[in-house]
């Protein structure tokens, strides 16, 4: 894993480093280098934006996020808090989502 890295603006980060985008909306709320194996809730935290979750409140799904482009991996089974019909509409759990390239998350679910 590398080293953490703090908020960083656009003109902080290189065209040549992968790059985990937050945005609600059209609106950027913030970005992070990508920090190989950290959640985006871990990546979020570092870019300064705070996503909710309840994993140990029996509420699984309130973390949720969706994908707007780059990859992040699911789980072969899919946890209670996702489904096939989110999944379609391009929902992750960013407790668990570990990004693997360049991804533009908003932060609100597909719902």
């Amino acid at each position: 894993m590398s080293a953490k890295s703090g908020p960083e603006n656009s003109a902080n980060i290189s065209d040549n480093v992968p790059v985990v985008r937050f945005l609600q909306g059209a609106k950027l709320l913030g970005q992070v280098r990508l920090q190989e194996g950290d959640t985006l809730v871990e990546h979020g935290e570092l870019a300064g934006i705070k996503i909710p979750t309840n994993c140990t409140s029996g509420t699984c799904g309130t973390c949720m996020v969706t994908l707007l482009q780059g990859t992040v991996e699911l789980p072969e089974i899919l946890p209670p808090g996702l489904d096939d019909y989110l999944v379609e509409r391009c929902a992750r759990l960013s407790c668990i989502g570990i990004p693997s390239d360049d991804v533009d998350i908003d932060i609100r679910p597909p719902l």
